[in-house]
């Protein structure tokens, strides 16, 4: 089956993978059946960081945390090798804060913001903050969100009446 990918011009992937892609939107409702999809895409392009990123959605809205939380974990580490990023936090912050306009330092922080989120929904709470705290701590807009998050993880309880 071919889908009509000429609307996704802006996605640098090939044609075949951009049909594989479509095949999972179009198949939604079917789960097994658009993950199938999902799963050649990925298999097929190895680490391609834009369709990491649809994997990391599709996951995420499938409710499948654990391997939305894995795709996240590869888009890091890719960009993290291409960029030679450091390991520790402190050393990496200021490259973070420096660059932060970058759209590959974006993305590095759009991910690690959504694994923040991930990590939430899979009641990770204590890295859910560390890495909300992290994020918020460069993101002077809350242009990733990591703010709100923050505040709904560290709100306290409200008290019955």
């Amino acid at each position: 089956m071919q889908a009509n990918t000429n609307q996704f011009s802006w996605f640098q992937v090939p044609e075949d993978i951009k049909n594989l892609l479509v095949l999972a939107a179009q198949n939604w409702d079917n789960t097994s059946e658009s993950e199938k999809y999902i799963q050649q895409a990925l298999a097929q392009t190895g680490e391609n960081t834009d369709v990491l990123v649809a994997a990391y959605r599709f996951f995420y809205y499938k409710n499948n945390y654990s391997l939305a939380l894995q795709t996240t974990a590869k888009l890091l580490d890719k960009i993290k090798e291409l960029e030679k990023f450091p390991d520790d936090w402190e050393q990496l912050k200021p490259i973070l804060v420096n660059r932060k306009e970058e759209p590959q330092i974006r993305l590095y922080l759009n991910a690690y913001a959504a694994s923040g989120l991930v990590l939430a929904k899979l009641g990770e709470i204590e890295q859910a903050k560390q890495i909300s705290t992290r994020v918020k701590q460069i993101d002077d807009k809350n242009d990733f969100g990591s703010g709100i998050l923050l505040d709904i993880l560290t709100r306290p309880a409200e008290e019955d009446d």
